[in-house]
């Protein structure tokens, strides 16, 4: 209808479209990584028409000029409009690439144990009434070694143990005894006296201060409560991610929000980008997040929908290129019922956050470009060129909608535009 205005971003969690160039220098173990065109190879029969219509065998030509060749079952579009985007954040992350593509310029945390920075923290909460305590497990020598903080009595404090360790923090709380709002403060303030990449805040019900410590862990000086085992995943799990350097004010929601523009955030997205104010949706299932996005365009005459297909990146960490496949097909079905409810001035974007290529060898992340697909009913043939940082798309969001710019990256919507038929 007349004045319907949307936005589309589909990311396709971890389907990177080959190497970045700093790869061999930084991160020798994905050299050669190419998660898209490695499942191709992988399967022979695979046929995703949807995201071939939408150029993604232009980009991976582009992403990988080394090799001219496509798999037999993946030909080039004559018709479309693509690019690629580079990964301005360090490393090949889900978190960071989102902040990334919500127009954030991603500063380099720093890696070290909690420990030497627990005094000042526990300062700070004290001195904001906090009650306050050092835990070093049940058998801590006097000596002591690494630990914890225990505050109020329903809140831990420490390294996680889960990633790279000395990149995030936690703090860990059990919600049946404080709410998450008082939790969100706590991680606020730990937030602004840290560094690292990332301070997780979290916690869940059915479990006590005991299950916590319980779940206490220390090695090569590093101690935190290890989250699947304390049981805060079971029953009412919230979360909320903190990175470091991340303005939510300065990002891609919070900007459309200035211009009085709907924002929806659908599947893994909604649990770690910020959306004052906008409807955030999580859930994990490819079918269901996309079919969310569809039902959304329904009810919605101007907005800004981005949603997340994480099942994609869970193939790639289970090293399973079938399994990988199998949901690109689901979701190159879902993106094509999408498109079946775009009108005239809508636009769709579909991209990655970063690779995970499914036959590297390991069973991590891989630092790799990222198709950049557009479509819409009356664009041209174009080319957006290798752009920068994953940024580009959040810039683009709000100049689609003549909202004031995010942080970072630079708008390709005069790109798009260039050909565009119709007036």
């Amino acid at each position: 209808g007349a004045g319907v205005k949307r936005f589309i971003v589909i990311v396709l969690d971890g389907f990177g479209a080959g190497a970045m160039d700093d790869v061999p220098a930084l991160r020798p173990e994905d050299s050669g990584a190419n998660t898209a065109r490695h499942i191709f190879e992988a399967l022979p029969d695979l046929a995703l028409p949807t995201l071939a219509s939408l150029g993604l065998g232009n980009a991976i030509l582009t992403a990988d000029p080394a090799a001219q060749i496509l798999p037999p079952n993946l030909a080039a579009s004559p018709s479309c409009c693509y690019g690629i985007h580079r990964l301005a954040h360090f490393g090949a992350d889900t978190f960071w690439g989102h902040q990334e593509l919500m127009g954030t310029r991603p500063l380099k945390g720093e890696s070290a144990p909690i420990l030497p920075q627990l005094p000042a923290i526990r300062k700070a909460l004290e001195a904001a009434g906090h009650h306050v305590r050092f835990y070093a497990g049940e058998a801590a020598s006097a000596n002591g070694g690494p630990g914890i903080l225990i505050v109020d009595e329903s809140v831990t404090i420490g390294d996680n143990l889960e990633t790279d360790l000395g990149d995030n923090y936690n703090v860990t709380a059990a919600l049946d005894i404080v709410p998450f709002e008082e939790v969100k403060k706590i991680g606020v303030l730990v937030r602004s006296l840290v560094r690292s990449s990332r301070v997780i805040v979290f916690g869940g019900g059915g479990v006590g201060l005991g299950n916590l410590l319980d779940a206490f862990e220390s090695r090569q000086g590093y101690a935190g409560v290890n989250a699947p085992r304390s049981g805060v995943y079971r029953q009412g799990y919230q979360v909320l991610h903190l990175g470091f350097g991340v303005n939510a004010a300065v990002q891609a929601p919070a900007r459309l929000a200035e211009a009085d523009v709907p924002v929806t955030l659908i599947g893994k997205v909604a649990d770690i980008v910020e959306n004052q104010g906008g409807r955030s949706m999580g859930g994990v299932d490819t079918t269901e997040v996309l079919n969310e996005g569809a039902t959304a365009l329904d009810s919605l005459e101007q907005g800004f929908i981005c949603i997340n297909v994480q099942e994609t990146d869970l193939a790639g960490h289970r090293e399973d290129p079938r399994l990988y496949g199998e949901r690109l097909i689901l979701a190159d079905q879902g993106i094509r019922r999408i498109m079946g409810k775009m009108g005239d001035e809508d636009i769709l974007v579909v991209t990655a956050d970063h690779g995970n290529d499914p036959v590297i060898g390991h069973s991590r992340h891989t630092r790799e470009k990222t198709p950049l697909l557009a479509y819409g009913r009356r664009l041209a043939p174009a080319f957006v060129g290798e752009r920068a940082s994953l940024a580009d798309t959040g810039a683009t969001v709000c100049d689609f909608f003549s909202a004031p710019p995010p942080e970072s990256g630079v708008s390709y919507l005069a790109l798009l535009n260039a050909g565009q038929m119709g007036n």
